[in-house]
């Protein structure tokens, strides 16, 4: 199957993506077809933040119609905050979207995990990434911090780089939500992958966007 991926938002995680795609696929043997497309970071950001699902969905259509016609026969986001509008994207969209949590929902459900805490945008915390894993408890960050997660997320997910400053804010917010239960710490957002790769934990992490792809890969 060609994939198209709609990349950009961030740039970090569009390279985890791309790199983790040609990895993955190349472990099962398939030839990776795949086209990427630019959304903005800045401005799916501003979109979410005013929950303006209409102006998001109508870039997803624009850019899934240009992957559509490079040939592409399924559509990604690479970005799970870029899912909050994932339900109104699916009815218009013209090629069939590889929503991220049909993929985590069933993984959570196979590790037999009972309680995790979730890290990313407000909305995705929020929300427990909007409703959709499950029967599992999702916790989110204590009152006090969820703000600083949320900013510390956005700042790292605009940025083409990881922020070592920041790593702190996900760590502490990750090990208090442990201390309330939490089995693991979901990675609710695409980019977090590379503060966690680069710095270890003293507690058990679901890397989202890799499950994601490792669903994606089964899909080509």
């Amino acid at each position: 199957m060609h994939v198209g991926l709609i990349g950009g938002i961030g740039p970090s995680a569009t390279d985890f993506y791309y790199r983790r795609l040609i990895q993955r696929a190349a472990e099962i043997g398939r030839d990776l077809e795949l086209t990427m497309v630019h959304a903005d970071a800045r401005t799916l950001v501003n979109n979410l933040g005013a929950n303006d699902q209409d102006a998001q969905i109508e870039i997803f259509y624009r850019l899934t119609e240009r992957l559509r016609a490079a040939g592409a026969e399924c559509v990604v986001v690479t970005s799970i905050a870029g899912h909050f509008c994932i339900d109104g994207f699916a009815a218009v969209s013209t090629l069939p979207i590889l929503d991220i949590t049909d993929a985590v929902s069933p993984w959570l459900k196979q590790q037999n995990l009972k309680s995790v805490g979730i890290l990313g945008t407000d909305t995705v915390m929020t929300t427990a990434m909007y409703g959709k894993l499950g029967d599992v408890e999702v916790l989110q960050p204590k009152p006090s911090s969820l703000h600083t997660v949320h900013h510390a997320y956005v700042t790292l997910a605009q940025s083409a780089a990881p922020i070592p400053d920041l790593h702190h804010v996900f760590f502490d917010a990750g090990a208090e939500m442990i201390s309330r239960g939490a089995q693991a710490i979901l990675l609710g957002g695409t980019d977090l992958n590379v503060v966690f790769a680069e710095n270890p934990t003293a507690f058990p992490i679901v890397d989202c966007a890799q499950i994601h792809v490792d669903h994606i890969a089964q899909s080509i």
